[in-house]
């Protein structure tokens, strides 16, 4: 596994900061529940099929306590096929994944989610006729404590004051940012101890893009790790702290999020540089 990232400049007074804040104090104590590194997700030399076809062949990657880790690649890297072996959709043959230490690797996506595994998956999959307020609402689906509802909306509201002004609309006539936006949040309202988020960007407007990404780093600096698989590798890289380049299933780089940006190979192929 690849060292921690090098800490990065603060930005200067007045300055929006770009980068994941520091980990909350929570985050520091003693690892019990984590692996042995901190890493509260581990995924481990797997291996997953669709039917005959190898999909990933000896993945192996961890998100740590504070960070957003991006993977980035082509269309068929693998990159969702990860987040579905991760999140139950798709066992892995061989290797093994563990989620603040447990083994979930067999584990149906149910408990997954039970355990704190949240995710915006790729093409927000709402309910169309359903309000945004209902969507919200079934992110609490599996809280067994629904006390803090109230201010779990809150905070989803707070984040994305649109969805607060269109809680009574029909989730299907809303833009495309706007349903992502409510993916995001009804991922949230499952009190994610890891947030996933699938191609967050995908089909938006530049000025949804942007808004995003902002979004994402504030949950972050709320006390979030984020496992963030994005095609738009310039903005993935400029808000994570660590990145992983997938081809063809197999991880082709790993580094920091700075050297990744950095990389002669990275650049030409993912950023559109010469």
């Amino acid at each position: 596994m690849s060292e921690s990232p090098s800490q990065r400049p603060s930005p200067q007074a007045g300055e929006a900061p770009t980068r994941p804040a520091p980990e909350p104090a929570h985050a520091q104590e003693a690892t019990r529940g984590r692996g042995g590194n901190g890493a509260i997700l581990e995924v481990e030399d797997i291996h997953t099929y669709y039917g005959a076809i190898h999909a990933l062949k000896g993945i192996t990657i961890e998100v740590r306590e504070g960070e957003i880790v991006t993977l980035i690649g082509a269309n068929g890297a693998g990159k969702s096929t990860t987040l579905r072996s991760i999140n139950g959709l798709n066992h892995p043959r061989k290797g093994a994944i563990r989620f603040q230490g447990q083994d979930i690797t067999n584990d149906a996506p149910h408990k997954i989610v039970a355990m704190g595994v949240s995710q915006s998956p790729e093409g927000r999959k709402l309910f169309s006729r359903m309000t945004v307020l209902e969507n919200l609402e079934m992110g609490t689906f599996q809280l067994k404590d629904r006390s803090t509802f109230k201010d779990d909306l809150e905070r989803v509201y707070t984040l994305f004051p649109r969805l607060a002004e269109r809680k009574t609309q029909k989730a299907g006539t809303l833009s495309g940012g706007e349903q992502q936006m409510v993916a995001m949040g009804r991922a949230l309202m499952a009190h994610p101890k890891l947030l996933m988020l699938d191609e967050p960007s995908m089909g938006l407007a530049p000025i949804f893009v942007e808004r995003i990404f902002e979004i994402v780093v504030e949950i972050n600096q709320q006390g979030t790790p984020i496992l963030l698989v994005e095609q738009n590798a310039l903005m993935a890289l400029d808000v994570a702290s660590r990145g992983y380049v997938m081809e063809t299933g197999h991880i082709a780089l790993t580094d920091d999020a700075n050297a990744l940006a950095r990389n002669e190979q990275v650049q030409k192929a993912y950023l559109g540089m010469d």
